[in-house]
């Protein structure tokens, strides 16, 4: 029957959207030029000086620096992170996030989100530009390697790095404060020789490809290159683009980042510090995207210039990210719908805080949509009553004109017109709510606060899969339970396709995330509650 094609149609549209958002996704690496070990970008044309930065706070500092044969390792752990750092280049090399735990198959071990090797790259470099020679990411500093901690009431830690070539030496300072995943990186330069010099400053990632994924068995998040910029605002930089289409974007402020699932890593410049954030491809490939400044600072004999940069190294949850940079909470990818999405993130921490349970959570919110779209959801079960009711009166209008469509058509227009019906009734309120049911999946989807976030029982990881299967297998059922309420086809193709709906179903949900299932599995037994509420109260009538 033709009143069931919108059915049908939006079925339809909830499986295209899948396959689209997962397609995206879903892309093979392109190849690189060239090998090279790294980039080095560089230094842009030289301008008018820029007025050094000022040297922030003197924090704890770290033991003494000595020079040493072998370039050693700084470790500082705080309770948030553990970093490593080595002379060589003075970076930040290996970076865990300690109250995140990688994959199931590695226990509990704290998630790696700096990699300086393997398939899964993912690395920071930062250094010194300029016509004279200055560090950059491959050279030596001298500092005494340790181990350093950073106690929870503790006052911010500084690891010191040195470098000196001549007239030239250089002091890198990284600070690390307690629970803060923002590691403010500064670089004081003294000149010693008899001729004013100038310096840039750089700050780049390097990332490999995505892993391979197969069609439906990956969540289709943004993994890839991003920037903000006050004109232009949040924009995305894909890696497989950056080839054909390399980032060249000068800026007053801003950020330049790579966006990760769940995690970030950004470079931020000094908000009135011009900047010109840039990307390139190197062979295997390897993505390359950072900034470097676009004015120098220019360090007269004798004196002493500061450079700053900041690094923010964690999760992407969007309260911390607001207070590190403007837009940078944008990096939470909830998609097309980000206008909806946002207000219901905010709606399900609130709730989340009050219960302590983010499982507890995605149900009352479930709950609180339900309520707030009853009226619609009321009108599409009171049509679909009616529906029901005028089953016998269509199976006879069937049997009287047989074949004749057209006049099995006609005859049937004028009974909903005698009955003042829409057939499209039921249809419409469904169609209406799909953007909030799509936001709220973004919002499941993305959210780091569910990774690793417990429900009940077998549930340990609302952001994993449901590990026995159980909630997609009563999902499928839900649906099921749904189609036996509602009227039943008279077309033998349309009841065949609604009856396999469930099962299909089912396969997508096996791999999506505990809690998106369990969204939809409350979201349908509410629907089944208040359509036979509604029936019942159509069946009085």
């Amino acid at each position: 029957m033709n009143n069931y094609r919108p059915v049908l149609y939006v079925l339809l549209a909830v499986i295209l959207f899948t396959i689209w958002t997962d397609w995206q996704h879903w892309r093979p690496p392109v190849s690189g030029p060239a090998p090279a070990a790294s980039a080095l970008p560089a230094a842009p044309g030289i301008s008018a000086p820029s007025a050094p930065t000022a040297a922030t706070a003197a924090p704890t500092v770290a033991q003494p620096l000595v020079t040493q044969a072998v370039a050693p390792s700084v470790v500082v752990k705080t309770a948030v992170l553990t970093a490593t750092l080595s002379a060589q280049g003075a970076d930040i090399t290996d970076l865990l996030l300690r109250r995140y735990s990688a994959d199931k198959s590695h226990g509990k071990r704290p998630y790696a989100l700096l990699k300086p090797s393997g398939h899964s790259l993912f690395s920071n470099e930062n250094g010194l530009l300029g016509r004279v020679n200055l560090p950059n990411h491959t050279s030596v500093y001298q500092t005494r390697g340790g181990d350093y901690s950073v106690p929870v009431h503790g006052k911010p830690l500084a690891v010191h790095f040195r470098w000196h070539n001549g007239a030239i030496s250089v002091v890198k300072t990284y600070t690390f404060t307690a629970d803060g995943y923002t590691v403010p990186v500064q670089y004081a330069v003294h000149n010693a020789g008899p001729k004013p010099i100038t310096v840039y400053l750089y700050n780049q990632f390097l990332h490999s490809p995505p892993p391979k994924t197969h069609l439906f068995h990956s969540a289709p998040i943004y993994i890839g290159a991003a920037y903000y910029t006050p004109q232009a605002k949040y924009q995305k930089a894909p890696f497989p683009q950056m080839l054909k289409h390399p980032l060249h974007v000068a800026a007053t402020g801003g950020w330049v980042a790579v966006s990760q699932h769940y995690f970030l890593g950004a470079a931020i410049p000094g908000a009135k510090s011009p900047a010109i954030f840039y990307s390139s491809v190197l062979a295997g490939p390897r993505y390359v995207v950072g900034y470097k400044t676009a004015r120098p600072l220019v360090i007269a004999p004798g004196q002493t210039g500061v450079l700053t940069t900041r690094l923010f190294l964690g999760p992407k949850t969007p309260s911390i990210l607001k207070a590190v940079a403007p837009g940078l909470n944008l990096t939470v990818d909830y998609g097309w719908l980000t206008v909806l999405s946002q207000p219901l993130y905010w709606v399900l921490a609130h709730i989340e805080a009050v219960v302590g349970n983010w499982g507890i959570s995605i149900i009352l919110l479930t709950v609180l949509i339900k309520v707030i779209f009853f009226p619609l959801s009321a009108a599409s079960f009171k049509s679909m009553a009616k529906m029901r009711k005028l089953q016998p009166r269509m199976a006879a209008l069937k049997e009287r004109h047989g074949a004749d469509k057209a006049a099995l058509q006609q005859a049937m227009m004028e009974m909903y017109k005698t009955e003042k019906m829409n057939p499209l009734g039921g249809c419409l309120p469904m169609i209406v709510q799909i953007p909030v049911f799509i936001a709220l999946y973004w919002v499941l989807l993305d959210s780091v606060a569910l990774r690793d976030a417990p429900f009940l029982l077998w549930i340990h990881n609302l952001a994993a899969p449901d590990p026995y299967f159980v909630l997609p297998i009563l999902m499928g059922l839900s649906m099921l339970a749904q189609q036996m309420l509602n009227p039943a086809m008279m077309d033998p193709t349309q009841r065949k396709v609604m009856m396999v709906m469930p099962v299909i179903f089912t396969g997508f949900f096996l791999f999506f995330p505990a809690g998106l299932v369990l969204y939809w599995v409350t979201n349908n037994v509410l629907s089944i509650l208040q359509q036979q509420w509604v029936m019942a109260r159509v069946d009085k009538a």
